[in-house]
């Protein structure tokens, strides 16, 4: 039986907020949409949270997705943009949950080690590698909604068991060992 499944990915942000949203078609992934919610004219921190779960519900009720992946916040020195990042994550996480979505979260390094086999890739690298993968040529206007995607493929492949892509555990294998191995057992994602 193929197994087929939609989910959406989230790059969390209380300025823009990406999503992405991939489908699995047994041993495929095709993108079906990517995008951002722009919140940057809004100055009411409020306003934004209840934009940001409206919009999440809006793509939960078109989309249909069967899991949500999204960006754990980094801890970065400024304790206030902590604060706001975590809500807009809470807020976006509380719309997939109010329709019974399970979550996963996904460090962003390792969602870049995920995706470019490398945890300090830059945004241009994820996107660059993720267009080769998913084979398309729209590069977005903000990063926010390539990163979205990052996530959403990041838990494809973490959650690959029923794919070509075996994540090792505990491996002694460096960063390249590991890519080389991804490339090796996936030919077909990778445009050479």
């Amino acid at each position: 039986m193929e197994t087929e499944k939609i989910i959406l990915g989230i790059d969390p942000g209380t300025i823009v907020m990406g999503y992405g949203i991939i489908q699995q078609k047994g041993k495929t992934l095709e993108i079906i949409r990517m995008g951002v919610l722009k919140l940057g004219k809004l100055d009411n921190q409020a306003l934004k949270l209840k934009k940001i779960f409206e919009r999440m519900l809006e793509i939960v009720e078109e989309y249909k997705p069967d899991e949500m992946a999204i960006e754990a916040p980094f801890y970065g020195k400024n304790v206030q943009s902590m604060l706001k990042l975590g809500r807009a994550q809470g807020v976006a996480m509380a719309a997939a949950l109010y329709r019974d979505i399970p979550i996963f979260e996904y460090a962003p390094r390792t969602i870049k080690q995920t995706i470019t086999g490398n945890g300090s890739a830059s945004k241009e690298q994820v996107s660059k590698m993720l267009q080769a993968m998913l084979h398309f040529d729209e590069v977005p206007e903000f990063f926010d909604a390539t990163d979205a995607l990052a996530a959403a493929v990041c838990h494809y492949l973490d959650r690959g068991k029923d794919v070509n892509y075996t994540k090792p555990k505990h491996s002694r294998k460096s960063s390249s060992q590991q890519w080389a191995q991804f490339v090796q057992q996936n030919p077909e994602r990778v445009e050479r």
